[in-house]
């Protein structure tokens, strides 16, 4: 992001706040269908976005556009199949921002179509209108792919609890301090081979999630 006009710093703060709040809340709220009451009792059942952010992982969202919310609480023993239960919970977060990057990129071609004499005529409101989409489609959609890399403590790796073996995902685990400050210390010193690992799966998804609304909005207009 330190490549970004003054526009996108102000555009981005509310792409974050909608999209970290919502990927949080998705958490809690499967949790919450699924018998756990923890994260409801602690105030993370809401769209309050203050009851979700974490200052670091705020920051390096607004830098580099990777980064992370305060983790969801979840007790796993509420669940009648623990393994099930934290996998549902773990994907919910980066499912809604996929669902998320979708409608984004779907009200962007809408946009774009149903607008276009005034993007020709310089309006300036659809042009941050557009840029805003752009904007929450790109960083949702990164956000998802992030938060599915099997790091602690990214929802990937508890996901792996659900498809390991017991015993070879509590051995992981236990190096789970050490491979997370490794992981952070790699985003921040090396976050071009992050881009590139994150790309490698955000570019096909952008591809296919652009030729299907392309497809859709073509059907109505």
């Amino acid at each position: 992001m330190l490549n970004q006009s003054l526009e996108q710093y102000i555009l981005i703060i509310p792409v974050l706040l909608i999209s970290l709040t919502i990927h949080e809340l998705s958490h809690a709220y499967t949790a919450y269908r699924l018998g756990d009451m923890t994260a409801k009792e602690q105030g993370r059942l809401t769209l309050n976005p203050l009851k979700h952010l974490d200052p670091i992982g705020t920051i390096m969202l607004i830098v580099a556009r990777i980064g992370w919310a305060k983790p969801v609480p979840v007790n796993p023993y509420f669940f009648r199949d623990r393994k099930r239960g934290m996998m549902l919970v773990s994907i919910a977060g980066p499912l809604s921002n996929l669902i998320m990057a979708f409608i984004g990129i779907f009200l962007y071609q809408v946009s774009f179509v149903t607008m276009y004499d005034k993007i020709v005529r310089g309006n300036n409101i659809v042009t941050y209108w557009l840029l805003f989409l752009s904007i929450f489609f790109s960083v949702n959609l990164n956000l998802a792919i992030f938060n599915l890399l099997p790091v602690p403590p990214l929802d990937g790796s508890k996901i792996l609890s659900g498809i390991l073996p017991a015993d070879r995902y509590f051995r992981f685990m236990q190096h789970e301090r050490m491979i997370g400050m490794i992981f952070l210390v790699a985003v921040i010193v090396f976050p071009g081979i992050i881009s590139t690992v994150l790309g490698f799966f955000t570019k096909p998804i952008a591809n296919s999630m652009l030729w299907v609304t392309d497809k859709i909005v073509g059907l109505f207009v």
